[in-house]
């Protein structure tokens, strides 16, 4: 009995170090997603002079805006966007709330709600 005791104890230890795994592994596919986006994203300005606009949205990067401001050069830079590890679209705005003097870039997290505490920015 002692034994089987023991061995549970470990295995609870273990599993809960796993579970911890999971979570970093998440944080780190956002961190990841998040500088490939902004990648695409200094890509697109330095054609255009421009950050596609709140409503044109990370789209831009995959379909060329019909709306102002419209690129002077553009060119398909994702065949599809990123989904966050949660299933979610990352969330853009420009300008941002955030970086007032830039865009906002980032996950809304395990609760899929945007402005939220478990927000991902991708900077840890």
């Amino acid at each position: 009995m002692l034994v089987v005791s023991i061995i549970v104890i470990i295995l609870g230890v273990a599993i809960s170090k796993l579970g911890n795994t999971t979570g970093i592994a998440k944080s780190m596919r956002v961190q990841a997603d998040i500088q490939a986006i902004k990648t695409q994203l200094q890509l697109y300005e330095s054609m255009n002079g421009f950050y596609p606009s709140t409503e044109q949205g990370l789209q831009a990067l995959v379909a060329q805006p019909q709306n102002d401001p419209r690129p002077t050069r553009w060119y398909q830079l994702f065949t599809d966007l990123p989904k966050d590890p949660w299933g979610s679209n990352y969330i853009y705005r420009n300008p941002g709330q955030k970086n007032s003097g830039g865009y906002d870039l980032y996950s809304a997290g395990p609760d899929r709600q945007p402005d939220t505490g478990d927000d991902d920015w991708g900077n840890h």
